[in-house]
C-alpha cells in the first residue's frame, strides 16, 4: 500500500465521501490546471510564441494543484497515479512521471473524528472497549488505509489497517476522472488507448479495497513462505477483520532502506531474496503482489528475515504468461535476436502491427535490460548506470508521439513489480547473481514440480 510515516504535527485532513464532493474536487483540480494553460498560453501569444500545451500543463504551480488535489482525495485517484509512477512498461512523458512519483509519498490521514464514525460502522460503537490501548493518531498513511497500533485487553499487539471512508464506491468515478485529465491535450499521444490499462486498474483497484480478500492472500502468502529462514509475514486477527479493517500482528521492524549502509553481504543476501521470491510468485505460486513500494518490505533486525506487508494489489498470473514470461526468460539468457522478437510479441510489449523500427527500439531496450541475466558474475546494481540508460532509452521511446501500443494490463502490473526491485537491489547497492536464479526457473522443469 505504500505507507508512509506521519509528521508529528500533522492534524490529518478529512476524506471527501460523497460521489459529488469528490467530482466537485476533481473538477476544481481540472479548473485551476486549464485556467493556468489559458493563462500561459495568452501569455505566449502575447510575446509572439506558439504555446506548447505540455509545457504549460506541467509547470510547477500545475504540478502542486495536481498533487495536493489528489493527496486530499486519497482513494483510486491516489492510488492509480502511485500505481502510474512506478515502471509499468507504459513510457510517459518525463514530467508528468516526475508529478506522479510525488504522489507516492504524499498520502495524508483522516482526522480522529472520521476514524470513529468508520470503526463504529465496523466493530460497533463500544469498539474501544476490546482494546487496553488503541492509538488514535496513525503510524502510517496511504492511499486507501491508513495503520494504527493497539494492544488487545489479553496483551497482544497489533498493527489495525482501516479503509477510508468512501474509497470503494467511489473506484470507478475517480478512475474515470483521473483518465479525463491524463487525456489533457499534450500529455499522452493523441491515438494511445489508455482504456484497458485503466480497466485493470479499475479491478485491481477493486480487489485492493477488499480487505478481507486481502486478508485471504495474507494468510495463503503466510501458509507458502511457511518455515522460511528470510521471509516473515504478520498473523492475521481474524475477529477483527472486516471488509474495511485488517487486524494483525504487529511486528518489530526496521524501513528496508536502512540496510543501505549494511555490510555487503547482507545487502546482496536480501536483495538476492526478494528478486528469487519474484520469480516463485511468477513460475510456482501463481500469484504475485505486485505493488514494489520499498514501504512493503521491513526488515527484522533480532532474526535477519524481510518482513512482508500489504497484500492487497495480488494477482493471479495464468499459466500462459508464466510460461510465455519463462520462454522470454529462457531466450533472453542465449536467445537470438529473432527468438527474442517473438517471445516479446506474444506476451505483448508491441504489437504485430507496430511499426518494424519502434520494435525495434523496444526490443533494444529490452535486450539492455537482460544483459545482467546474461553475465556469469554477480551483478552489481550500486556501481552501474544500467537503470539511467533504461530510464533514457524509455524518455526517446516515449517522445515518439506516433508509438502509441500500450502492453497488457496483466504484463504491465508484473513488469511494475520487476521494475520495482531493480530499483530496490539499486538503492540497497547489492551484487546478485541473476543468471543462476533465472536458469532455476526456467530451464530445470523438476523444481517447479
Amino acid at each position: 500500500m505504500g505507507r508512509r510515516a506521519l509528521p508529528q504535527d500533522d492534524d490529518g485532513a478529512a476524506v471527501p465521501t460523497g460521489r459529488a464532493a469528490r467530482f466537485l474536487q476533481f473538477g476544481g483540480i481540472a479548473s485551476g490546471i486549464a485556467g493556468g494553460v489559458a493563462a500561459g498560453s495568452l501569455r505566449a501569444l502575447a510575446s509572439g510564441k506558439r504555446p506548447d500545451l505540455a509545457q504549460l500543463l506541467l509547470t510547477p504551480t500545475n504540478t502542486l494543484r495536481l498533487t495536493d488535489g489528489l493527496s486530499h482525495l486519497r482513494g483510486a485517484a491516489l492510488k492509480l497515479g502511485q500505481m502510474l509512477s512506478m515502471d509499468t512498461g507504459v513510457v510517459l512523458p518525463d514530467e508528468l512521471t516526475a508529478i506522479l512519483a510525488r504522489m507516492r509519498d504524499d498520502a495524508r490521514h483522516m482526522p480522529p473524528k472520521q476514524l470513529q464514525t468508520v470503526l463504529n460502522g465496523e466493530w460497533g460503537i463500544d469498539w474501544y472497549s476490546r482494546f487496553a490501548r488503541f492509538d488514535v493518531r496513525p503510524f502510517a498513511a496511504a492511499s486507501i488505509g491508513q495503520v494504527h497500533r493497539a494492544v488487545t485487553r489479553d496483551g497482544q499487539d497489533l498493527a489495525i489497517k482501516v479503509q477510508y471512508p468512501g474509497v470503494r464506491s467511489s473506484i470507478d468515478s475517480d478512475v474515470d476522472n483521473m483518465a479525463t485529465l491524463m487525456r489533457l491535450p499534450g500529455l499522452l499521444p493523441r491515438s494511445m488507448d489508455i482504456g484497458p490499462l485503466l480497466t485493470e486498474a479499475k479491478r485491481q483497484l477493486h480487489a485492493e479495497a477488499d480487505y478481507i480478500a486481502e486478508a485471504q492472500h495474507l494468510a495463503r502468502f503466510g501458509r507458502l513462505l511457511e518455515g522460511s529462514d528470510m521471509f516473515a509475514l504478520p498473523a492475521l486477527h481474524t475477529a477483527l477483520c472486516t471488509p474495511q479493517v485488517i487486524a494483525m500482528d504487529f511486528m518489530e521492524s526496521a524501513p528496508l532502506d536502512s540496510l543501505v549502509d549494511a555490510p555487503q553481504a547482507m545487502r546482496d543476501r536480501v536483495a538476492g531474496a526478494l528478486i528469487d521470491l519474484v520469480l516463485r510468485e511468477l513460475f510456482l505460486f501463481g500469484a504475485m503482489q505486485t505493488d514494489p513500494n520499498l514501504a512493503n518490505y521491513r526488515y527484522e533486525p533480532a532474526t535477519g528475515r524481510i518482513i512482508l506487508l500489504d497484500f492487497g494489489a495480488v494477482q493471479p498470473i495464468a499459466p500462459k504468461l508464466a510460461a510465455d514470461f519463462r520462454a522470454l526468460a529462457h531466450v533472453a539468457l542465449d536467445g537470438g535476436e529473432a527468438e527474442t522478437r517473438d517471445a516479446m510479441l506474444r506476451i505483448g510489449y508491441f504489437g504485430a502491427n507496430t511499426a518494424p523500427h519502434h520494435q525495434a527500439l523496444i526490443q533494444s531496450m529490452f535486450n539492455a535490460a537482460m544483459a545482467p541475466l546474461r553475465q556469469e558474475t554477480p551483478f552489481d546494481f550500486g556501481a552501474s548506470d544500467l537503470l539511467e540508460r533504461l530510464r533514457d532509452m524509455g524518455i526517446a521511446i516515449g517522445n515518439d508521439r506516433k508509438l502509441a501500443h500500450v502492453p497488457p494490463a496483466a504484463t504491465l502490473f508484473l513488469h511494475r513489480k520487476i521494475g520495482g526491485m531493480y530499483l530496490m537491489a539499486g538503492k540497497l547497492r547489492a551484487r546478485v547473481a541473476l543468471r543462476p536464479l533465472v536458469e532455476t526457473y526456467c530451464r530445470n522443469r523438476s523444481t517447479l514440480n
